[in-house]
């Protein structure tokens, strides 16, 4: 059997112990505030990295998109045990309009550029709370998924996943390759050690843009306008639940 390598999605997220401003003009402060890596991408890696020392995988690619900053997310991944860093570089203006349908396919084309077998990704991002990019990526690869992985087992080229549901546990078989996306029950994540945070430092990152993969990264999605609710007016008396339910009788 050919040795398996995975790639990993790692995103820069404003950190989670931040208390999050809005802007008057809307969106969020993001200047001088703290930024991490997100923590469900965390995870994914872990499961990565235990998957290589148990000798399952051979490699771990990590990938983040977005701009400059996002080395410091990539160089933490290398800390904590992969193998190689992606950044596909994307201008900060154009990152902000960014949605989960151009991640899953700057991922897909990477999957298929580097050849891995396996896309470890975290189930949501806490900035955005989409939910969306491990499914997309799976849709456009054409490949199985299994989504809010609680725990994974990888024996040759069979994948099992273990998810919660409303009903329990439920347990699904993959045949690799797939795209798994980690729950927060799947692991913990270790702390990179600070010979390995000087070791990242000095590792080469591989820079693309979207244009080498040839993705288009153009936004289906367009705001049509946004108003301020109506105010209400002083004195005006606002109806009780009671004085709905009288008015019905």
């Amino acid at each position: 059997m050919a040795a398996l390598r995975a790639l990993v999605g790692v995103k820069r997220v404003i950190d989670y112990a931040v208390k999050v401003r809005v802007r008057p003009g809307g969106g969020v402060v993001t200047d001088g505030v703290k930024h991490s890596m997100n923590p469900f991408c965390e995870i994914a890696l872990e499961e990565a990295v235990r998957l290589r020392e148990r000798g399952l995988l051979q490699e771990i690619v990590v990938v983040s998109c977005g701009p400059q900053q996002c080395q410091e997310t990539i160089r933490t991944a290398l800390a904590m045990g992969a193998d190689r860093g992606l950044h596909v570089e994307i201008p900060a203006p154009q990152y902000e309009s960014l949605g989960p349908f151009q991640v899953a396919k700057i991922l897909a084309a990477l999957a298929k550029k580097e050849g891995v077998s396996l896309v470890l990704l975290g189930k949501q991002a806490i900035d955005d709370d989409c939910n969306q990019t491990g499914q997309m990526t799976a849709a456009l690869l054409d490949w199985p998924q299994g989504t809010f992985a609680s725990a994974l087992t990888l024996e040759g080229e069979q994948l099992t996943v273990e998810r919660e549901v409303d009903g329990g546990l439920e347990s699904i078989r993959l045949r690799l390759p797939a795209v798994v996306t980690a729950d927060l029950r799947l692991n913990e994540p270790r702390y990179a050690t600070l010979p390995n945070i000087m070791k990242a430092k000095k590792k080469k990152i591989e820079v693309l843009k979207a244009s080498d993969l040839g993705v288009d990264l153009s936004s289906r999605l367009a705001v049509q306008c946004v108003e301020e609710p109506p105010q209400r007016q002083a004195g005006v008396k606002v109806e009780t639940v009671d004085d709905l339910v009288g008015k019905l009788k």
